[in-house]
């Protein structure tokens, strides 16, 4: 299906002395950037998270925060000492060699990794329970992107049939403008009194009148229109190639526009670059 690049989530895991707190956001984004922050006992866990993102996720900025409200049971008791003495002495050593640097904090020195015991290895005791909530509230960001791409997808199907509509109107006032301004043209040089060859008069009149033709830019409407219908059908990661066929579209608009002087067929492509413009909105909330 059709997915949206947006989309948000949160779920909670209580374990023995603690409650972890899994929150996912994702928004608008040309590439899949990941932004993952997690407590420093539990970093071993980023490459799996990264991993997993990735199988479910093509395009989008997401921000992954899992908080740690307390793991009373499961503190360490202990510190290492040397540890401790080694980062202290080495604090002391560059405080020497700096002007007025900034004391270091005792809970400095307890967050820095391996000085609290058991800290270490918390990762491993409770990297599986974790996975699996990270696994629940990815699932939940991935059904809520799921649900908000089919809303576009099918506003985009609304939009496009207007799209569709207006194109057909112009193409039936296509043959008539070619008329009439056929007919404009010969009745100025009749106004003129110029005495023209007429078989080079008639040559003219239709190079002109291909010039001004819009046969071809209708039929690539139309060609796009078929392009974006299949797309939206067949689902999956396409908010570039809706992007691509939004410029053409844009593209081709314009084209019409230049080139007709007809009141209704003007109309009618302004219309139509409403349309295009509201459906490129669309299109950069896609995947």
């Amino acid at each position: 299906m059709i997915t949206s690049m947006t989309g948000f989530s949160r779920h909670a895991i209580t374990l023995d002395g603690g409650v972890f707190d899994w929150e996912l956001k994702s928004v608008n984004h040309r590439y899949l950037e990941l932004r993952i922050h997690l407590p420093h006992h539990l970093r071993s866990l980023e490459a799996e998270v990264r991993k997993r993102l990735k199988g479910h996720l093509a395009r989008g900025k997401v921000d992954v925060v899992l908080r740690d409200r307390g793991q009373a049971d499961n503190a360490p008791e202990a510190f290492d000492q040397e540890r401790a003495q080694a980062l202290i002495d080495a604090c002391a050593a560059i405080e020497r060699r700096m002007r007025n640097p900034a004391p270091v904090s005792p809970l400095d020195v307890l967050s820095w990794p391996g000085v609290l015991q058991g800290a270490s290895d918390a990762g491993e005791v409770l990297a599986e329970p974790l996975l699996a909530g990270f696994d629940t509230a990815l699932e939940a960001l991935v059904a809520m992107r799921t649900t908000e791409g089919a809303a576009l997808a099918d506003g985009m199907r609304t939009r496009l049939e207007a799209l569709a509509e207006h194109a057909r109107t112009v193409h039936s006032r296509r043959q008539p403008m070619l008329d009439e301004q056929r007919e404009r043209i010969l009745a100025r040089i009749r106004e003129l009194d110029l005495h023209l060859d007429p078989k080079r008069l008639e040559q003219e009149v239709a190079l002109l009148a291909q010039r001004m033709d819009i046969a071809e830019e209708l039929d690539r409407i139309d060609g796009h229109v078929a392009a974006v219908r299949e797309i939206l059908d067949q689902g999956g990661p396409s908010g570039r190639r809706l992007d691509f066929l939004m410029q053409e579209f844009n593209r081709e608009a314009n084209t019409i526009s230049s080139k007709s002087h007809d009141l209704e067929i003007t109309r009618a492509t302004v219309e139509m670059k409403v349309l295009i413009e509201q459906l490129r909105e669309q299109v950069q909330n896609l995947e």
